[in-house]
């Protein structure tokens, strides 16, 4: 019997007694997982990721579930669940059930970029998920073409304040980390900087190298090999400091103060999820990426490990969105439909 539906027919039932059994029930859910703790988990869990394979979020998802899967004796499996920015995933995530046995893994645009993007959300980040671990950042670069007439942040920065002709720019697309990162550098600088928007970096990285763009932003996998043969000039990172990935590559920070567009990836769970499970899952995932071979391994790949908890997750989600908020409304930037 569905205890939403039925009726106590018998005058003997109290108020004390309906209160009591309600209790009951809102406290089995609760019951149970501290039951299963221990064991958890028992079964196969998923790992949703709003984007195809190859990306950033799936590369993270894949690498930390391997280790889960080591350490918890349990498949952690990778589902992408790409479209309509991450509502597909969202949609999925929420449509699960709340037993600490589907997770999202994804980068900040769902809960940072979104939100400021689009006016009808078909999710609310702080109603529908609970963040889990920040497990990694992802350091976005700045390079120009191989003739560009400066070569390095500031001799760029003087270069483009006495330009008014301005230059060209390569994205990922619009409303992307790699577009709002020279967004807010154009709006704190003043500078006449024009946005081509291509489909990921893939075309973007390439477009630089043939000269059809001045400058572009892309991870350091996508350049580092293009600016080796000398066909790129790396310039600055997005990152708050220098990155461990290039530290001689200096960041932005180091002339607009706290200046970070670094892209974040992280777990969440759908809300609704035990406590205990949540607390878990983020101390495994803490535990894996600061494995040596962990740390190699992403490090390899342009991702910077972090491991923060569930706690650190959420913060950085509301300081993330703060700051996108700011070069999307100063440039007046709107979703692409």
């Amino acid at each position: 019997m569905n205890p939403r539906t039925c009726r106590l027919t018998r005058g003997t039932t109290t108020l004390l007694a309906r209160a009591g059994m309600a209790a009951l029930l809102g406290c089995a859910p609760a019951l149970a997982a501290a039951e299963d703790i221990a064991d958890y988990p028992s079964r196969p869990v998923r790992f949703i990721v709003p984007y195809a394979t190859g990306g950033l979020p799936d590369t993270v998802a894949r690498v930390i579930g391997q280790r889960l899967t080591e350490s918890l004796g349990k498949s952690f499996v990778v589902e992408n669940k790409p479209g309509a920015n991450g509502v597909v995933a969202a949609q999925t995530l929420m449509g699960s059930p709340r037993d600490g046995y589907t997770f999202l893994v994804t980068d900040g645009s769902m809960m940072s970029i979104n939100p400021s993007l689009y006016k009808d959300l078909a999710y609310e980040p702080k109603r529908d998920f609970v963040p889990v671990s920040l497990v990694a950042t992802s350091p976005l670069f700045i390079a120009a073409r191989p003739d560009f007439p400066a070569n390095t942040l500031k001799e760029f920065v003087e270069l483009a304040k006495k330009t008014p002709t301005g230059f060209t720019y390569g994205s990922s697309g619009v409303g992307s980390s790699h577009h709002l990162t020279m967004e807010a550098m154009k709006s704190a600088l003043n500078l006449r900087l024009d946005h081509v928007p291509f489909r990921g970096s893939g075309q973007a990285v390439p477009a630089l190298v043939g000269k059809q763009v001045d400058l572009v932003v892309a991870a350091l996998p996508s350049l580092s090999g293009f600016a080796q043969k000398g066909q790129a000039k790396i310039l600055a990172t997005n990152s708050l400091k220098r990155s461990s990935l290039a530290p001689d590559i200096p960041a932005v920070s180091e002339i607009i103060p706290d200046f970070n567009f670094a892209v974040t990836v992280g777990v969440l769970a759908p809300a609704g999820t035990p406590d205990a499970i949540v607390q878990k899952v983020s101390a495994e995932v803490a535990k894996a990426v600061k494995k040596p071979e962990v740390i190699k391994q992403l490090q390899g790949l342009g991702i910077e490990p972090v491991g923060g908890s569930a706690e650190e997750y959420a913060r950085a989600i509301d300081d993330e969105a703060r700051r996108y908020a700011v070069p999307i409304k100063a440039a007046g930037i709107k979703a692409e439909n």
